[in-house]
């Protein structure tokens, strides 16, 4: 690729960094604030009310990425990208100034709820304005390689959250975590946030965009009625992204809890594991990125639902039972390499199935009520499993959701070699027969 198409990627990355970092902390430092915004009782019941506040905040991703998608798609990607690290910002300074209980009662988890409100609509529609964008600015070549960089960004947020916990647990009282010192990554995400308000408002539109901006007439661009044309890829969104999108949430966001909660570690220890495999993962992406540029997106969502389908069991089963950093780590990077096979390439297959007039609403819509779905709910669903005493259940649950999408990847048609001018460009329009000359130049589909 050159030169102009990674100075692109980089923008576009560095933005989903940031709002992955403020999604994240905040269910990484639950434990620590948990107490902060309820009465006094049960942990896990403490953790139970912040996780059903985290579990909002993805079902007001649908409405996010219904609006911000249709953002993107008439005023383009970099407007809409501007637009949702604002909310972004906005929503992580609520977070760090939340009153607590014993300020404000319930007031507090007010707040809280109101900030995971905005994330929600920020993420819902940070996702597909970033997958739209990193896809159409890489060469056609590159798309798999290009937009592995979304979760590139995304786990390098995550990480820095974890590092960043790991700092404080190691140069502030635990006490004082628990009173003050989860709010510092919160303000952290707020002042990163402007800063790539700024860099994403010199940032370049994609030529995919800016070439086919009359190919959709503008008063369809964006529209529900757009999409309903494209119905069956829409749900297709959605089938795909349920496996995927369980076993992602599982093994990054809930894994420090249950480390921590289920496997008996302390909580030091399971930051520092979830930190480690995480740099791992986030290496992986590019790899397999490219390697879908060569053989196939198929190949590699099929490999990682026969593995969540029939590894996930035995995985978390042997995770509940280790006693240390190694085994936890070994058996954490097992589970991540196989969810690897869905991550480095799901932004690019969910483009490649819209034409440019309903790109971002196509992937948005969706692929975010599949994550208030089974994204949004896993945590709480992990949870309930545990308080009902159950837990095992939930391990079968992740395993079905996969299998669910195994049967949706060995069915669907393969899109690396899909031109992105030209995705959908008969749908609107009636076949014209064919000449003798048309049959013999065809394409093979």
């Amino acid at each position: 690729m050159g030169r102009e198409h990674w100075k692109k990627i980089w923008v576009g990355s560095a933005g989903n960094m940031v709002e992955w970092f403020d999604w994240f902390v905040y269910a990484s430092f639950a434990t620590y604030f948990a107490g902060a915004f309820f009465p006094e009782g049960n942990d896990t019941a403490k953790l139970m009310n912040t996780a059903g506040i985290f579990a909002v905040g993805f079902f007001m991703r649908p409405v996010g990425g219904w609006l911000l998608g249709r953002v993107a798609d008439r005023k383009g990607r970099k407007y809409a990208l501007t637009l949702t690290v604002t909310l972004m910002s906005a929503s992580a300074v609520l977070i760090a100034v939340a009153p607590t209980y014993g300020v404000a009662g319930y007031g507090g988890a007010v707040v809280l709820l109101i900030a995971r409100l905005l994330q929600g609509l920020s993420v819902g529609g940070e996702y597909a304005a970033s997958a739209t964008y990193l896809t159409e600015a890489s060469a056609p070549e590159h798309r798999g390689l290009a937009s592995s960089f979304q979760y590139v960004s995304m786990t390098v947020g995550q990480i820095l959250g974890l590092g960043l916990q790991i700092v404080l647990q190691r140069t502030m009282s635990d006490d004082a975590l628990h009173s003050w010192g989860w709010r510092i990554p919160f303000i952290i995400g707020a002042l990163g946030a402007a800063v790539v308000f700024y860099l994403r408002r010199n940032m370049l539109e994609t030529e995919v965009y800016d070439e086919s901006a009359g190919d959709t007439p503008e008063d369809e661009k964006g529209t529900l009625k757009a999409l309903w044309v494209y119905r069956r890829e829409a749900f297709l969104v959605i089938a795909l992204t349920m496996g995927g999108t369980v076993a992602y949430y599982t093994y990054t966001t809930y894994l420090t809890k249950y480390l921590s909660n289920s496997a008996g570690l302390d909580k030091e220890t399971a930051t520092l594991v979830s930190f480690c495999a995480l740099i791992v993962f986030a290496c992986l992406q590019p790899l397999a990125g490219s390697l879908s540029d060569r053989v196939g997106r198929r190949p590699l969502l099929i490999t990682f639902a026969l593995g969540s389908t029939f590894l996930t069991v035995p995985i978390m089963t042997l995770l509940q039972h280790v006693g240390s950093f190694w085994p936890a780590l070994g058996l954490s990077l097992l589970a991540l390499l196989v969810i690897t096979g869905y991550t480095s390439i799901n932004a690019c297959v969910k483009a490649e199935l819209f034409p440019t007039g309903v790109r971002a609403l196509g992937v948005a819509l969706p692929y975010a009520i599949a994550n208030a779905l089974f994204g949004g709910t896993a945590e709480y669903v992990a949870l309930w499993f545990k308080n009902s005493g159950v837990e095992s259940g939930y391990y079968w649950y992740v395993a079905g959701c996969a299998a669910v999408s195994l049967i949706v990847y060995l069915t669907m048609r393969e899109t690396r070699d899909i031109d992105l001018n030209r995705v959908g460009a008969d749908a609107r329009r009636p076949a014209a027969p064919r000449t003798p000359r048309d049959a013999s130049t065809a394409p093979t589909p």
